[in-house]
């Protein structure tokens, strides 16, 4: 078996605009601040030590009901301008065709992720969609991972498989779950560290290969 287990945020899908609308949408309403842009909004997510609620609110804590409200305009935002890379939609087929196994494990809720990767029609490639509620420990943790080689079947000592991201913690993930890993340069982040680096989707199946 050859398993592929992609991030989903700045790797499958470019989703940097409507986030940027939910968390200025909740600045202005619940602090009255003022509109950040998309660069500081994907910088501050990529950092590998970051407070997002200080960040983006201005509070130490997430606190519940900028959360709440955050959620509920993300719901119905993050389908309005979130769009898949360049190549992504043939590089899926491709892998599907190949007889690799697929899985997503994102940080965002689950409820997002499919609501997202079913909108652009790329839900059904996958085993598994594996977001932040459905884990004690995202990542940079690999329990997203292996909760995907469970469904998958996946053995670590007879099988191959990749973790694709554009973060650290995508990285760290693949490397406790003893797996090899991939930056994908191409999304949120044009410089990062992995087992390989990989610029374009479609030059990802030369380095699986």
């Amino acid at each position: 078996m050859k398993l592929v287990i992609f991030d989903m945020d700045g790797t499958l899908i470019d989703s940097q605009h409507d986030i940027t609308v939910s968390i200025n949408h909740v600045r202005a309403e619940r602090y009255q601040l003022p509109p950040l842009t998309c660069s500081f909004v994907v910088e501050a997510i990529n950092r590998e030590e970051r407070n997002l609620a200080e960040l983006f609110y201005g509070t130490k804590l997430y606190e519940p009901h900028a959360k709440a409200l955050f959620e509920a305009h993300y719901h119905e935002q993050c389908v309005q301008n979130s769009r898949l890379y360049e190549g992504i939609n043939t590089l899926l087929e491709a892998l599907v065709q190949e007889g690799y196994r697929l899985g997503v494990a994102t940080n965002a809720p689950s409820v997002f992720a499919h609501r997202m990767l079913s909108h652009l029609g790329v839900a059904g490639h996958f085993c598994l969609i594996v977001g932040a509620d459905m884990v004690e420990r995202p990542k940079p943790d690999a329990q997203m991972l292996h909760l995907i080689f469970a469904q998958c079947g996946f053995d670590v000592d007879r099988h191959q498989a990749w973790m694709i991201g554009d973060n650290s913690k995508d990285m760290e993930a693949a490397r406790q779950a003893g797996i090899k890993s991939v930056f994908a340069t191409w999304g949120f982040s044009s410089e990062g560290r992995g087992d390989a680096l990989c610029h374009h989707p479609l030059k990802l199946l030369e380095l699986l290969s």
